[in-house]
């Protein structure tokens, strides 16, 4: 009789809840959190752990003293788990939302050197044109908001190219010019545009490893490691504000989105700006989303309305 179940048990599928209780398990560690992350008792949440090992043939999870284990087969179950979800909860949106884009949630992330000064003139254009549009914002760092949109946490990105976007669509927004900074008092006052190389004498100053601007400056300047300028490791800062800052107080020169200048983030500060005399002096602003999701017709007319703004 057992064995005529385990034979059932194989032919099945394993449920979406199901799923979903391995991939909370996977995230909490612990039957009992991610019985409350579920909002279902322990006794249910293991029952469904069960019923899916034995629909698979494998146990996914070692329950030991100090916690849950993933096996080898709970961590590709796993993988494969939030690919599914992922997948599902695209569907049920675009099912909401058909007819009707940007309509319900939409999950956008956006890079730093981005969000402070393009969402300021673009969130009121998408407030009066999609009305309906409930926006959740995340600001990170590039390589976290690819992550997220790849593990389905996120529906869209805003970043910035050049960047490694395999697996990813995206829809061009806008190219923003990389402009020299240096301190007000610096000879390249006296120019009209800036040769890179006639920086070379002076420290420059990068955002600090993670920021893809960080990478952008570098190509725009020809160089392949933060120490090309000067003698000493190059200086870091944590963010646009604080890079000017250390612009104008004489500590080095840098390069500075013009999106965030027109913004006015040079405006009190002591520096003084200048476009490069140089080919590849910009970076690429795009809506990146994962390849095949159902949001990618939102993800393009998001792109769209923001290249209006």
């Amino acid at each position: 009789m057992k064995r005529a179940a385990d034979r059932l048990a194989r032919r099945m599928l394993p449920t979406l809840r199901q799923l979903q209780y391995l991939k909370l398990l996977s995230e909490h560690g612990s039957f009992s959190r991610a019985a409350e992350s579920a909002h279902v008792t322990q006794p249910t949440l293991s029952a469904g752990i069960q019923e899916l090992e034995k629909i698979l043939g494998a146990a996914v999870v070692d329950r030991a003293r100090s916690g849950v284990i993933l096996t080898a087969a709970g961590q590709e179950a796993v993988r494969r788990a939030q690919d599914i979800l992922t997948r599902t909860e695209d569907l049920v949106q675009a099912a909401r939302g058909a007819g009707l884009p940007l309509t319900g949630r939409f999950r956008l992330g956006v890079i730093p050197t981005i969000a402070p000064y393009l969402l300021p003139r673009a969130l009121p254009l998408l407030r009066d044109q999609f009305p309906k549009l409930r926006l959740f914002l995340r600001e990170d760092l590039t390589q976290r908001l690819i992550a997220s949109l790849k593990a389905g946490a996120l529906d869209a990105a805003l970043i910035a190219l050049p960047y490694d976007m395999q697996g990813l669509d995206w829809a061009h927004v806008e190219d923003d010019e990389l402009l020299a900074a240096a301190p007000a008092n610096h000879p390249m006052a006296a120019f009209a545009r800036v040769d890179p190389d006639s920086l070379r004498g002076d420290d420059l100053i990068l955002l600090e490893d993670g920021h893809c601007l960080r990478d952008h400056a570098l190509t725009a300047c020809g160089l392949d490691a933060p120490k090309g300028f000067g003698d000493e490791e190059s200086f870091a800062a944590t963010s646009l504000p604080t890079l000017v800052q250390m612009i104008g107080s004489g500590l080095g020169v840098s390069f500075l989105p013009a999106m965030a200048v027109q913004a006015g983030l040079t405006d009190n500060a002591a520096v003084t700006v200048r476009p490069l005399d140089a080919a590849h002096s910009s970076r690429e602003i795009v809506v990146a989303w994962r390849a095949g999701s159902t949001r990618a017709a939102e993800g393009r007319l998001l792109a769209e309305t923001l290249r209006a703004a």
